[in-house]
């Protein structure tokens, strides 16, 4: 861990470019997909099917268009699935589209995916969902589906994924008891490349100027992570991990904030310089060390720089322009290794140097 952040914007340099060629990692993998994948049994009506009905399971994870150099990552860690880029059919009001990494092959998800989650199990109720999509792999692989009583068993387990039974299916097996969902209990401990991978899909990083018309303040910087109210022991567990931060709640969502600026400069930023983000959401972390180096100097107790941390505000999260970065990443193709030990030594830091070792032997989540 950093212990001072005397040359704060140049470790928030040297992680930034590590991380657009560092590997992705299993936790990793897991914690963005705990924020952000889908997995889902289609079942939809057929009349040449022996039951009347086609089933297709499917693994996938969808991002924004702007993270599609990520996702392709994400693509090559498994070798297999399908990944789609709607970036070049992007209409003339620029609304935003997604890029889509899925896997829908009975045997890529019994050899590849499902391994993959059996080992680098997800931690949120997430998931249940899959130890249900698991069950019906498992079925449809030894072609169960194909009979009626098979058919029936897999509906009563879908019964159970996600949002439950579309209406059609409600109406055409009205008798269908949904199966019990399995229980997923709150982890007592964290991977932290499980929660950099989280935090790619949930996380944010703000910077709050209350009084700009005045330019007397005061400054805050804001790290969230928010996820469904289902997840509130879970973030409770999160919480005391981190040691900081405070929750709060609705009853939809809950909420990790840290927001005490001894906390973010203790604790958020030197765990970032440890364990570097990988997605375009590195460049808002990046600004939001700029502005902790500056509050860290008292710049923004003077209106010259409130000014100066409003230029790098209003650049951040939904003000930034990703088309660039987007077209750029979309050129480039995902590295599958870190650069060569010499060449990374010259850009990193003994800290940063203890993330290689620790991440590829890390042990793993601790279970009680």
């Amino acid at each position: 861990m950093i212990k001072n952040n005397k040359n704060l914007n140049n470790t928030c340099e040297v992680f930034s470019d590590l991380s657009t060629s560092s590997p992705l990692l299993p936790w990793f993998i897991t914690g963005l997909a705990d924020g952000e994948a889908t997995f889902a049994i289609k079942i939809i009506k057929r009349s040449t099917n022996r039951t009347g009905w086609y089933l297709q399971p499917i693994f996938r994870i969808e991002l924004h268009d702007r993270e599609i150099s990520l996702l392709k990552r994400v693509h090559s860690f498994f070798g297999v699935g399908n990944f789609r880029d709607n970036i070049s059919h992007k209409n003339n009001n620029n609304k935003s589209l997604t890029v889509t990494f899925s896997v829908e092959s009975i045997k890529d998800l019994t050899n590849v995916i499902i391994p993959h989650f059996n080992k680098y199990p997800l931690l949120t109720k997430k998931r249940a969902d899959f130890e249900l999509f698991k069950q019906i792999v498992e079925m449809m692989s030894n072609k169960e589906h194909l009979t009626m009583e098979g058919l029936k068993k897999i509906i009563s387990i879908r019964a159970s994924l996600n949002k439950g039974l579309t209406p059609l299916l409600k109406n055409s097996f009205p008798d269908i008891i949904p199966c019990e969902r399995p229980k997923v209990d709150a982890p007592t401990n964290f991977d932290p490349l499980w929660l950099v991978g989280f935090i790619e899909g949930e996380g944010c990083f703000f910077v709050k100027i209350a009084n700009l018309a005045t330019k007397k303040g005061p400054v805050q910087l804001k790290f969230t992570i928010s996820q469904h109210f289902r997840d509130r022991l879970l973030f409770n567990s999160l919480l005391q991990y981190l040691g900081c931060g405070r929750l709060e709640e609705t009853p939809i969502i809950v909420r990790l904030v840290i927001s005490k600026f001894e906390d973010i400069q203790q604790k958020v930023l030197p765990f970032f310089a440890k364990y570097p983000l990988l997605g375009v959401k590195r460049l808002d972390y990046a600004d939001f060390c700029k502005v902790a180096e500056l509050m860290k100097n008292k710049v923004h107790l003077t209106p010259e720089g409130i000014d100066k941390i409003n230029s790098i505000k209003v650049k951040m999260n939904t003000g930034r322009d990703y088309s660039k970065i987007s077209n750029m990443n979309s050129s480039s193709p995902p590295s599958s290794a870190y650069e060569k030990s010499s060449e990374i030594s010259s850009k990193l830091t003994k800290a940063s140097q203890d993330i290689v070792t620790e991440s590829e032997t890390s042990p793993g989540l601790t279970r009680r």
